[in-house]
């Protein structure tokens, strides 16, 4: 039965550990920012335009001005300023959040709930004034959307006193005050490289390439495409890795104990076997809400936006390294870690001065503060991990799975006592498990450790010292569980039982697994763990995947010419999950092998600025929208085509732009993803066979 439980304990442990890249979000129709504007005026000379965008809750909009090889930063345009002059850019009410990311390796700045950018204008001639512009920019979550806002003011919107002013005192300007019209930077004044332009209402050029446009959305419904909203999975996800964290810590030197002398004292406190057992289940139900209140009331101090700020910000990170740290020296016998006893020894007079239900709830938190060495650094991981999700409730979900595992046996012993006979005595296996957990939380302080290192680019944590680390980390795990190491706490190893040894083999494998990482191997099962690939220093691997086109007529031509389905990716130079399923899914040689050889495989990057050789009109959603640059042509053949405008987006078609599956979004399960390469294989091969009927 020890033997079972050391088992169940390395298999939660590494559930417990990859359960945050099991967290995925679909991509689809989403409008992650609302945008609104208003023009004010002093009355005389002066105005202020504004326009404020409201973000939605777990997402984050780029600010201005970032620097190249980043994210996509928030731009401004002015199409058309007559009668005022613009006394500077456009300003934000409150600072971003600045930080370096561990992608890009650039510093970037973010706006999160809601900001108001502000620009100031001199009215030099109030009856004619007019100002037409846009804004383009970039919002993410856990996938990527651009968004962009057209903005318009007039005479109308001006205040009475400044047009009466007016009146009386007509200004003088000159042409170059009164009319400027808005020029693209000379950066992205490259053309289109396609001859092909795509116009409201325009004929194209054949039948053909008319139809590569045509909506395909009722087709994707039919395929009961599930991208075309957004998936609730995430706080499922959150429920069951707090439900791990929970089954993991029953198994603690800090709780195990506990369960057979707290279910004891309820069979003996009542003569009542009916009794007992609603003491028991009101005693479980105490800890649920005790770390429901924990999960709620972190949820209200700092919010779901501050918690993802926390998870991603460089200091806390480093605290929280050094924590996990203490907690594995701690857990390895160095010392022993508890909470005040003074606050155990208040919780225990409270239970006892007590009566009914009020004496069982301070039970229940006096359990909660003696288990805290062991619970704490669980506890702690997971409020991080609900944190990042972007959702308001999920620490509290979180909270409501851990609680559960960890109420659930006294529950149970107590309706069933005679359960408690087979219940594995406390002993030396006890300490093991606290090493186990130890060895396993060393390893995970590392991975906060890199996100600080990347933040202020030290250097030292580097892809092949963070392999090393992790392989000399796991390799001694393996060697603790065959008895080749003790440390204070132990108790001598007389035999080594089978599935503590094949514990150690799995350690001592998954160490040797890493080793060709040292030489740039992708290591696909710790990718969400390990640094970026571009942080090795010394890489032999050569394995990613190009796409044979950029542009999306000139594809669908040639896939016309071969007759070869297409696999279009919609994707952006500032997309972070792209990047991810890039090099984590690409590079599987199935996959890489399918792209290449049984596939067109165009990306269209939605946030290219290239500018087109001429805006481009469409009317979408009942108003007429402008192109104006490459990324505007792609981002609106999504939304239009497929109606969908988040990143990484796959989609298989047909040479004649009809789709031979459901898409495909944020998803790095390989297996699932050659699923869906191979699905619109098989569909387009019956599709052949039919039209050649």
């Amino acid at each position: 039965m020890k033997q079972r439980i050391a088992y169940i304990l390395l298999l939660f442990s590494i559930l417990f550990a990859t359960a945050p890249s099991l967290v995925a979000q679909s991509g689809g129709m989403v409008t992650p920012v609302k945008f609104s504007h208003k023009i004010t005026d002093d009355g005389k000379q002066r105005a202020i335009v504004s326009i404020t965008a409201r973000i939605n809750n777990g997402w984050h909009f780029y600010d201005q001005n970032l620097p190249k090889g980043g994210p996509v930063p928030l731009v401004f345009h002015t199409d058309k300023l007559v009668g005022a002059k613009a006394l500077g850019g456009f300003k934000a009410n409150k600072q971003p959040k600045s930080y370096i990311d561990d992608i890009f390796q650039v510093e970037v700045r973010e706006f999160e709930g809601t900001v108001t950018f502000s620009q100031q204008l001199e009215i030099t001639d109030p009856k004619a004034f007019v100002y037409e512009g846009y804004l383009k920019g970039q919002a993410c979550q856990d996938n990527c959307v651009q968004v962009d806002y057209d903005f318009s003011f007039n005479s109308k919107q001006l205040s009475k006193s400044m047009l009466a002013v007016a009146a009386t005192e007509p200004a003088e300007t000159t042409n170059e005050e009164t009319s400027t019209e808005a020029e693209t930077d000379s950066t992205e004044t490259a053309l289109l490289a396609t001859t092909d332009t795509l116009s409201a209402g325009a004929t194209s050029t054949s039948v053909s390439e008319s139809s590569y446009w045509a909506p395909v959305v009722d087709q994707l419904k039919a395929y009961g495409d599930r991208n075309q909203k957004q998936s609730t999975a995430g706080l499922l996800y959150i429920f069951i890795y707090g439900f791990l964290g929970g089954l993991i810590a029953l198994i603690t030197p800090c709780v195990w104990p506990m369960i057979p002398m707290t279910v004891s004292f309820f069979l003996k406190r009542t003569k009542s076997r009916k009794a007992a057992i609603r003491d028991a289940m009101i005693y479980g139900l105490s800890i649920i809400v005790i770390y429901v209140a924990l999960g709620l009331i972190i949820t209200a101090i700092f919010g779901a936006s501050a918690l993802n700020n926390l998870a991603t910000n460089a200091v806390f990170n480093i605290i929280f390294f050094l924590i996990l740290v203490l907690f594995a020296v701690s857990f390895f016998g160095a010392f022993e870690l508890v909470l005040p006893a003074k606050w155990t020894n208040k919780m225990d007079s409270k239970a006892d001065s007590t009566t009914g239900l009020l004496s069982i709830f301070f039970m229940a938190f006096t359990l909660v503060l003696v288990s805290f060495s062991c619970t704490g650094p669980i506890i702690g991981t997971l409020l991080v991990q609900a944190g990042t999700s972007g959702e308001i409730v999920a620490p509290a979900i979180g909270m409501i799975g851990f609680a559960l595992a960890l109420a659930l046996p006294f529950s149970l012993f107590a309706i069933f006592p005679n359960m408690l006979q087979n219940m594995p005595k406390s002993g030396g296996w006890l300490n093991s498990v606290k090493v186990v957990l130890g060895f396993l939380e060393l390893a995970l302080s590392l991975k906060f450790l890199s996100v600080a290192d990347l933040a202020y680019g030290w250097g030292i944590l580097d892809r092949e010292t963070f392999l090393a680390l992790w392989i000399i980390i796991f390799a001694l795990l393996g060697f603790y569980l065959l008895g080749k190491i003790r440390l204070p706490h132990d108790t001598p190893l007389e035999k080594i039982s089978v599935s503590r040894l094949f514990m150690a083999i799995i350690s001592l494998a998954f160490s040797v697994y890493m080793i060709p990482g040292l030489w740039g191997a992708p290591l696909k099962a710790i990718t969400a763990f390990a640094p970026p690939l571009y942080t090795q220093d010394f890489n032999l691997y050569d394995g990613e995947v190009h796409a044979k086109f950029d542009d999306f007529d000139a594809g669908m031509r040639y896939a016309q010419e071969t007759g070869k389905p297409v696999l279009l990716d919609f994707s952006g130079f500032g997309c972070v999950n792209c990047r991810e399923m890039e090099n984590s899914v690409w590079i599987d040689p199935t996959v890489k092998g399918l792209l290449e050889d049984d596939y067109i495989l165009i990306t269209l990057m939605v946030d290219d600025k290239t500018a087109l050789p001429n805006v481009i009109e469409v009317e979408e959603n009942g108003s007429v929208k402008k192109l104006r640059t490459v990324g505007d042509k792609w981002s609106y053949l999504q939304r239009s085509k497929f109606a969908a405008n988040a990143q990484p987006y796959y989609i298989a078609i047909d040479p004649e732009g009809n789709p031979l599956s459901a898409s495909y979004a944020h998803d790095t399960n390989i297996s699932n993803y050659i699923d869906f390469l191979k699905g619109g294989l098989k569909e387009y091969e019956v599709r052949k066979k039919e039209l050649a009927k």
